[in-house]
C-alpha cells in the first residue's frame, strides 16, 4: 500500500488538520501516517480550546521513529498543513526532504496555512515569513487560499488574469503545481466559488455554487488539499484531480448544511469523497 505522511494539527473534536485530511486519504486508498503538530480539544474558531502545541523536538522524535520502521521508501508524498511555529516548520520541511531522498519519486505538498480573507493571519509570528522563504520553495505542490496566495506573491487578486499571474509567480519560486483552494473574483458570478489549478502545461478552474453556511466550517482547505493530492497521485492529471476534489468538498458542504452542523460532515458524506454524485467539470483557462 502507498503511504502518505501527513504532518498537521490534530483536534479531539471536529474536523480540521489531520482530522480533515487523514480520513479522505484513507478512503481514497492511501495508508495515511498522521504526525500531529498540536493536540487541541477543538479548533480555535470556537474561541476557547485546551491542549498543547508540540515541540519541534517531539515531532522530530516521532519522525525518527517512523524512519526506523522503514516507512520512508514506500512513502509517495508528504502533506503538511498548520505548523505551529517556524522552528517546527524546519523539521517539517526536513522530513519532506528525507522522504524524497528515500524515494526520489515522492512529492511534497505544502498547504501554507497562515490566514484567510476576513480573519487575516491567525498563525504565530514568523510562520508567514517561513512559508514564503522556505516551505513553499521546497514544495512540489502548494495549496494556498486566495489570501495566502496574495501574501506569498505580494499581489492583489481581483480577476482571473490576476489569479493566473499570481499562480505563475508562485510557481516561479519552486513549486510545479499551484492549487488555489478558494478564488473569489470580480469577473465571476457572486453566487459561485472557484478553485484554480495552475501548472506550466496549463491552468484549469472549477466553479461550484456558494452554499449559505453560517458559520463556514473550518477544515475545508485541509480536506481539499488531501483530496487533490490523493487524486493527483493516482492520475498525474491536475484537471481531473481538481474536478474530483471540488466535487467531493461540495458534496461534503451540502451534507454539512443538511445536518446543520458547524463541523465538516466527512463521515456522513464519506462515499462522496470517493465517487461524488455530482461532478463539476474543470474548464481550461490557460
Amino acid at each position: 500500500m502507498k503511504t502518505v505522511i501527513s504532518i498537521q494539527s490534530h483536534v479531539a473534536y471536529g474536523y480540521v488538520g489531520n482530522r480533515a485530511a487523514v480520513f479522505p486519504l484513507q478512503r481514497l486508498g492511501y495508508d495515511a501516517v498522521a504526525v500531529n503538530t498540536v493536540q487541541f480539544s477543538n479548533h480555535t474558531g470556537y474561541g476557547a480550546w485546551t491542549g498543547q502545541v508540540f515541540t519541534p523536538e517531539h515531532i522530530a522524535d516521532v519522525l525518527d521513529g517512523i524512519d526506523a520502521r522503514g516507512v520512508l521508501p514506500s512513502c509517495v508524498a508528504v502533506l503538511s498543513g498548520y505548523m505551529g511555529d517556524a522552528a517546527l516548520g524546519q523539521v517539517v520541511v526536513g522530513a519532506a526532504m528525507r522522504v524524497k531522498a528515500a524515494n526520489p519519486q515522492a512529492v511534497y505538498c505544502c498547504d501554507p496555512v497562515m490566514g484567510d480573507v476576513g480573519r487575516g493571519f491567525f498563525v504565530r509570528p514568523g510562520i508567514p515569513e517561513f512559508m514564503k522563504a522556505h516551505a513553499v520553495p521546497a514544495a512540489d505542490i502548494v495549496t494556498p487560499n486566495q489570501f495566502e496566495l496574495e501574501y506569498l506573491t505580494d499581489r492583489t487578486i481581483r480577476s482571473m488574469d490576476d489569479a493566473l499571474d499570481a499562480a505563475a509567480a508562485l510557481r516561479a519560486t519552486g513549486p510545479k503545481l499551484v492549487l488555489v483552494t478558494s478564488l473569489t473574483r470580480s469577473d465571476a458570478p457572486a453566487d459561485r466559488i472557484e478553485m484554480l489549478a495552475d501548472t506550466a502545461e496549463g491552468a484549469w478552474v472549477v466553479s461550484t455554487p456558494r452554499l449559505p453556511l453560517d458559520p463556514p466550517p473550518n477544515g475545508a482547505g485541509d480536506a481539499v488539499a488531501a483530496l487533490f493530492l490523493a487524486h493527483w497521485l493516482k492520475t498525474g492529471d491536475a484537471a481531473q484531480a481538481l474536478a474530483q476534489a471540488a466535487s467531493a468538498i461540495y458534496a461534503v458542504f451540502q451534507e454539512t448544511r443538511r445536518l446543520g452542523t458547524r463541523e465538516l460532515a466527512l463521515i456522513p458524506a464519506q462515499d462522496e469523497l470517493v465517487r461524488p454524485s455530482e461532478v463539476f467539470a474543470a474548464e481550461r483557462v490557460r
